[in-house]
């Protein structure tokens, strides 16, 4: 019982984090209702007892990907008036999508449940979720695996060329010019004649 209590309570955080992700106009506001989301799901796989996939969700995803993401929002200056333009325009088609998609998870879950025991066999005490996610990954889906890890250096590689780019009133070292700097041009010997301190 306290277990539903508290599925339904994370639950409802995630779904009120969800409609901010889409809702809010400030784009660091959006990621930080991502965040809220990621951390609210890595509780519903510890009541899974996935307790591996909880946390690499917050290591992971709130810990590298979205510190990467609010420097690529930061970096950009995105003008999110002028994208937001043709918001109203692009709605119904957003709204078809999206009913589609929880038709298509409405389907998946009230109609396949059917083949699925009335309860799970509880795993035994030597049991561990990280051993049999490890096992299937790197034998079964070793390839897909290797594919991901290479789409996100890709990922990552364009977000810093994207923040790299050149824009007025920036200051940016010039290594070339300061190891071709010499002594003369920048040290003045003046000969002075010594004080008397008295």
């Amino acid at each position: 019982m306290i277990e539903s209590g508290i599925f339904y309570v994370f639950a409802s955080i995630l779904i009120a984090a969800a409609i901010g992700v889409i809702g809010f106009r400030n784009p660091v506001y959006a990621a930080l209702c991502l965040v809220l989301a990621f951390v609210t799901s890595a509780v519903l796989w510890v009541l899974l007892e996935a307790e591996f996939l909880g946390i690499v969700l917050v290591l992971v995803y709130v810990g590298a990907v979205m510190v990467l993401f609010l420097f690529v929002v930061m970096m950009l200056d995105i003008n999110t008036e002028q994208m937001r333009e043709g918001f109203t325009r692009y709605a119904p088609l957003g709204l078809l999508i999206a009913l589609t998609v929880a038709g298509e998870i409405g389907y998946v879950v009230w109609t396949r449940r059917a083949g699925l025991p009335e309860k799970m066999p509880l795993p035994t005490e030597d049991y561990s979720n990280t051993e049999a996610l490890g096992a299937v990954l790197y034998t079964d889906h070793v390839y897909a695996f290797e594919l991901a890890a290479i789409i996100l250096l890709v990922a990552i590689v364009a977000a810093i060329a994207l923040t790299m780019r050149k824009r007025p009133g920036i200051k940016a070292q010039n290594i070339a010019k300061q190891v071709a700097t010499r002594a003369e041009d920048r040290i003045r010997m003046v000969s002075m004649k010594a004080e008397d301190p008295s």
